[in-house]
């Protein structure tokens, strides 16, 4: 995918950098993997406002996506790739040999017509999905599993990838796109490959209509907050607020908010903010 400049005609696009869709093969869903999706506006069952900055958006459907990638030995053609207003990566809709049809988060530079599979033994090629344990040192994934059978839960982002560095008897070890290095179950499922879209970051959306085209309301800083409303509010002039801490009264910088029993530290061989 590569991205277009806009020309200045409106003050919306005079800075925007567009995606051009040029990788887009159909704009039509497949009908059977699309359902309809519930919007809660940041609110619970009874209208309470639970989280902010939700509401609005446009509407869109979801489609059902294959993170599982769990129909092995059984070669699959891909028939489109397609736009998915869901996330940032583009999708790829593959009719397999038996006549069912799925999505999967699309991996860069697959095309249309090319042939995937998933399986224990099958080549490590693009788009293909495999056990971790079984993939040569080096090879760049993506939709990688945290539990063998769960289906894909990370690196599953437009551009992303992690890269397979090393293997022990139970464990492999993976270099994530943030750069933390953690070790993963070896019979994790994972796709071969770097997911597709990779200018994604390159977009610029030029006003902000277009985020609250997205669902995304407006933020606004404690600090210019009556004290009413925020810890950070309040005071003569303009104020620092004191200390960063959210609405709630919970410290935002230097305050441990990991739940102990679902630490996963001994996993992590090197964090992502540890100086080299």
């Amino acid at each position: 995918m590569a991205t277009k400049k806009l020309k200045p005609n409106t003050p919306g696009t005079r800075h925007r950098i567009a995606p051009d869709f040029s990788d887009v093969t159909s704009n039509t869903p497949e009908k059977s993997l699309i359902v309809k999706l519930h919007r809660t506006g940041g609110r619970n069952h009874r209208g309470k406002m639970t989280v902010r900055h939700i509401g609005g958006g446009h509407k869109k459907r979801y489609r059902i996506i294959d993170f599982k990638r769990d129909k092995f030995d059984i070669p699959a053609t891909v028939k489109t790739i397609e736009y998915d207003p869901n996330r940032t990566a583009r999708i790829a809709l593959l009719a397999y040999a038996d006549g069912e049809k799925r999505y999967i988060v699309a991996p860069d530079k697959l095309k249309v017509g090319d042939q995937v599979i998933s399986g224990k033994t099958v080549a490590p090629d693009t788009g293909n999905a495999m056990p971790l344990e079984n993939m040569p040192l080096g090879t760049q994934v993506h939709n990688v599993e945290y539990q063998p059978g769960n289906g894909g839960k990370i690196v599953r982002s437009a551009g992303s990838s992690a890269q397979l560095i090393a293997k022990t008897q139970k464990n492999v070890t993976l270099k994530m796109p943030s750069g933390e290095i953690r070790m993963i179950n070896g019979k994790c499922m994972a796709t071969v490959g770097m997911v597709s879209n990779p200018d994604h970051f390159n977009v610029t959306i030029g006003k902000a209509g277009r985020n609250r085209w997205k669902g995304i309301r407006p933020t606004v800083r404690g600090t210019v907050m009556n004290p009413v409303d925020h810890p950070m509010g309040g005071g003569e002039g303009r104020s620092s607020g004191g200390h960063p801490r959210s609405p709630w009264g919970q410290i935002a910088k230097g305050f441990k908010t990991r739940k102990k029993k679902k630490l996963s530290s001994k996993f992590i061989v090197r964090r992502r903010n540890q100086k080299q």
